[in-house]
């Protein structure tokens, strides 16, 4: 498989001959307005750029995945620019059903037990962040890619670290896992996504498995840097956790 991070959370996954993008947000730097109660309210979001083109990341695209509908997952952009008859994989009808009236007709639920062109795809569960803050986040998944022909890949979704987390991984076996590690907080309420402690307890959990960070550094409500979680994985000694700048892919 290649695994290419385009940025924030969206990622493209060539997965046993076929081509994924998960969580398109697909808008020029500054479009939108920050995240309010959050840090950098001077700065509109994304952050940053995309490293290349919409027409080169959504070229060959055979399917997409969105994981939730928060706009740093699935964008107007992404609407305006991804043909109307793709493949949408959505985490539930609710979804599914306000990514239809955008427009797109081959919109499909995940399950648990999903096949897309002989690939299994299983729905995972995500907790977008702890305790009360999980009112106002919603629900999120993430989703297990399995093939025979291929490792198997989990890719976490806007999640903290808890016990269903590790129950995939105990389930699945995944060698393979994609976190989003920008620890993204409000000011009030404590992370919506994985911080560094929340990537070794995967790595813990997991630590013969390659694990690779993203959703950092793109949106304004960021805590953890990129060179923050290379330095505590350092300190830790792993050398199977990467952080990808965006532009990069793995083949693996």
């Amino acid at each position: 498989m290649n695994i290419k991070q385009i940025r924030n959370s969206t990622i493209v996954v060539d997965y046993a001959g076929k081509k994924f993008l998960v969580d398109p947000m697909l808008a020029e730097k500054g479009t939108y307005p920050p995240f309010p109660n959050a840090p950098r309210q001077d700065q509109n979001n994304p952050l940053v750029s995309l490293p290349t083109s919409i027409d080169n990341i959504i070229k060959d695209i055979d399917a997409v995945i969105v994981t939730h509908l928060h706009y740093d997952h699935w964008d107007d952009a992404a609407k305006e620019a991804l043909p109307k008859d793709i493949q949408i994989f959505a985490q539930n009808e609710e979804d599914a059903t306000e990514i239809r009236n955008a427009g797109f007709q081959n919109v499909e639920v995940l399950q648990v037990d999903t096949v897309f062109e002989d690939i299994q795809l299983i729905k995972t569960k995500g907790e977008h962040g702890r305790g009360e803050i999980l009112k106002l986040a919603g629900q999120v998944c993430g989703v297990v890619f399995k093939h025979p022909t291929e490792k198997t890949l989990y890719v976490a979704g806007d999640t903290v670290w808890y016990e269903e987390v590790r129950k995939v991984i105990d389930t699945n076996k995944p060698e393979i896992i994609v976190v989003n590690a920008g620890n993204n907080q409000f000011f009030e309420g404590g992370s919506l996504v994985m911080g560094k402690e929340d990537v070794f307890e995967v790595y813990l959990a997991a630590p013969d498995t390659k694990i690779i960070a993203v959703h950092m550094e793109a949106v304004n409500h960021w805590t953890l840097s990129r060179e923050e979680l290379k330095s505590f994985i350092h300190e830790k000694g792993i050398s199977n956790v990467l952080v990808p700048d965006d532009g990069t892919s793995y083949t693996l």
